[in-house]
C-alpha cells in the first residue's frame, strides 16, 4: 500500500471519528479497537487483532523450510505488509484464515543475502545469487581465485609476503575482479535458488548454469596435454576444471576420472604482474652456396647459438590467461645469438643439364628479435587460436616475410585487423595480422626477410602484437591451419 494511500485512509478514519464524536454516536458504537490490516502485493487479505500471532503461525507452520535451510525463522512473502488501524469494525478474522490465504498466493521467505555481480559491459546481464551466509560467498570467491592462481601465491599476495625477484621471476602487483559486486541483506523467497554450500556456488561461478560436468576416464598413454587438446581445451583450462593437478606435467592414474567441461566464468579475475623472464629466440639460420662444391654437398659450416634476452614486463592476466596486454619495461641481452650457417654446393656436373635453383633457405622469423610469445597455437575457451601471438618489439616495428613467395591478400577484417597473406612453395601460406600498416600489394613477389608491414594492434586486439599463422592451402577458403612452430623446429 502506497504511503499516500495510507495517509488518506488515516485522515478519513480520523474525520469519521470526529463526526461520530460530535454527533454523540460514538458512545453507541462502543470502544474503538486497535486492529491490523494485512496486505499482500497491495491486495487486502483481511484484518486481525494480533499481528504477532500471524508471524508466529507462519514460523510454526513452515517447518519444512526451516529444516531444508537449517534456519530458526521463516518470514512472510516479499509483498507482505501489515498496517495498524483504530476502528469500530467488528469484522476481524482469525489468524489461521489469513495464513491460509497467504500461503496459497505467494512464497514465504527466509533471511539471507542477495549478491549482484554487474559488469560495465552493457551487453552482459547482471548475475544474481542468493546465500544464507556471507561466508559461503566469500569462500566461493576464494575458490574461484585459486582456480586461476595457486593458493600459495594468493596467500603471499594477501599477506604482502611475496619474495623479491632475483634475476628472474614474477610478483603480483594487483589482483581484482573486473565486475562490481554488491552484497545486500534481504528476505529471499524460499523457492528461489539459495546457495548453502561453497563448493556448489564455486561450481556455478566457474562453469555457469551447466549442471552436469563432462567426465573423461584416463587411459594408458594419456597426458594432461593430450586430453586437453582432444577435448578442445588448453592445459590452463583443464587445470582450472581440475584444481588437484598443479601443472600439465602432473601424473594421471589410469581409470581416474577428470573434468573436461569448458569453463564459463561469471567473474573476471584480473592479475597485473611484474615479470622478469629470460626469452630464448629461434635460432637464426642462413644458407650459403659454394661454386666449387658439387650440388649434392651440404654441411653446417658455422654452428649456431640461440640468443637469450632478459625482458622486464608488466603483464595483464585475465582468468589465468595472459593476453596481449604486455608492456615491455626493459630488455637486457644475456647471450648474443650466433647464426647457423649451412654451406651447399652449387657446381653442376658436366653430364647434368639445367641450371641451379636457389630454394631460398630456411624460414625466417617474422619480427625483430628479441621478442615475446604472448599466446600459443592452442584451444582458448573452446575454439582454436590458430596462430602464435608475438610481442615485445614495439608498435610500428617491421614485419618480415617468413619465406619467399607471392602476396595473395592485403585487406582489413574486423577481427584480424589489417593483414597480409603470402603463398609459398608446396601450397604453404603464411598470414600476418593486426598490422598497423601494410607495405605490399596483391600479386607482388616478395623475398625471404622482406618488410611486408608494421606491427600494430588493429582489429580485435588488446595490445601491440603480431598474430602469425601457417596454413596448408588458402586460409578461410578450405586451408588447414597448423602450428607455426613446425616451420622452425
Amino acid at each position: 500500500m502506497k504511503t499516500k494511500d495510507k495517509i488518506i485512509t488515516a485522515i478519513m478514519c480520523l474525520l469519521i471519528f470526529i463526526i461520530l464524536l460530535v454527533s454523540g454516536n460514538v458512545k453507541k458504537m462502543g470502544t474503538p479497537n486497535s486492529v491490523y490490516q494485512v496486505y499482500l502485493n497491495g491486495q487486502k487479505m483481511g484484518m486481525i487483532a494480533d499481528k504477532d500471532e500471524l508471524y508466529d503461525l507462519i514460523n510454526e507452520e513452515q517447518k519444512d523450510i526451516k529444516d531444508k535451510y537449517d534456519v530458526d525463522k521463516v518470514y512472510p512473502p516479499l509483498g507482505f505488509e501489515i498496517v495498524k488501524y483504530i476502528t469500530y469494525d467488528d469484522e476481524i478474522e482469525d489468524a489461521n484464515k489469513i495464513y491460509d490465504k497467504i500461503k496459497n498466493k505467494d512464497d514465504f521467505t527466509i533471511e539471507g543475502y542477495q549478491v549482484t555481480i554487474s559488469s560495465e559491459d552493457e551487453e552482459k546481464e547482471d548475475v544474481v545469487v542468493n546465500v544464507l551466509d556471507k561466508e559461503v560467498f566469500k569462500n566461493a570467491l576464494k575458490n574461484v581465485v585459486t582456480a586461476f592462481v595457486s593458493e600459495d601465491d594468493f596467500n603471499k599476495y594477501i599477506n604482502n609476503s611475496q619474495s623479491e625477484i632475483v634475476d628472474t621471476g614474477q610478483i603480483i602487483e594487483h589482483m581484482y575482479f573486473e565486475e562490481k559486486i554488491n552484497i545486500n541483506k534481504t528476505y529471499i523467497s524460499a523457492k528461489d535458488k539459495i546457495y548453502t554450500d561453497e563448493s556448489e556456488l564455486s561450481q556455478y561461478l566457474l562453469f555457469g548454469d551447466k549442471l552436469e560436468q563432462n567426465e573423461y576416464v584416463v587411459k594408458e598413454g594419456d597426458t594432461i596435454t593430450s586430453i586437453s587438446e582432444n577435448n578442445k581445451l588448453n592445459t590452463q583450462e583443464f587445470l582450472v576444471a581440475n584444481p588437484k593437478f598443479r601443472d600439465e606435467n602432473s601424473m594421471l592414474a589410469i581409470g581416474e576420472k577428470v573434468n573436461i567441461s569448458l569453463i564459463n566464468p561469471k567473474l573476471t579475475l584480473i592479475e597485473e604482474l611484474h615479470v622478469v623472464q629470460d626469452v630464448e629466440a629461434v635460432m637464426v639460420k642462413e644458407t650459403k652456396y659454394d661454386d666449387t662444391k658439387p650440388s649434392s654437398y651440404s654441411a653446417v659450416t658455422q654452428h649456431g647459438v640461440t640468443g637469450i634476452t632478459r625482458f622486464t614486463q608488466k603483464v595483464r592476466v585475465v582468468n589465468g590467461e595472459q593476453n596481449q596486454g604486455v608492456e615491455v619495461v626493459s630488455k637486457e641481452t644475456i647471450r648474443e645469438p650466433v647464426t647457423e650457417i649451412t654451406t651447399k654446393g652449387k657446381k653442376i656436373p658436366s653430364y647434368v643439364t639445367g641450371t641451379f635453383v636457389d630454394t631460398g633457405g630456411d624460414w625466417a622469423w617474422p619480427t625483430n628479435s628479441p621478442y615475446i610469445i604472448t599466446s600459443e597455437y592452442a584451444f582458448r575457451w573452446g575454439s582454436m587460436h590458430q596462430g602464435i601471438d608475438i610481442s615485445g618489439t614495439g608498435y610500428g616495428s617491421p614485419i618480415y616475410a617468413a619465406k619467399a613467395g607471392t602476396v595473395v591478400k592485403v585487406t582489413t577484417h574486423y577481427s584480424l585487423g589489417k593483414y597480409v597473406v603470402i603463398q609459398h612453395d608446396n601450397n604453404i601460406y603464411t598470414m600476418y595480422a593486426h598490422l598497423s600498416s601494410q607495405k605490399v600489394s596483391p600479386g607482388q613477389t616478395v623475398s625471404r626477410g622482406q618488410v611486408i608491414g608494421l606491427m600494430g594492434s588493429s582489429g580485435f586486439s588488446t595490445g601491440t602484437h603480431l598474430h602469425f599463422s601457417a596454413i596448408v592451402g588458402m586460409p578461410y577458403e578450405g586451408g588447414q591451419f597448423f602450428n607455426p612452430w613446425k616451420l622452425y623446429r
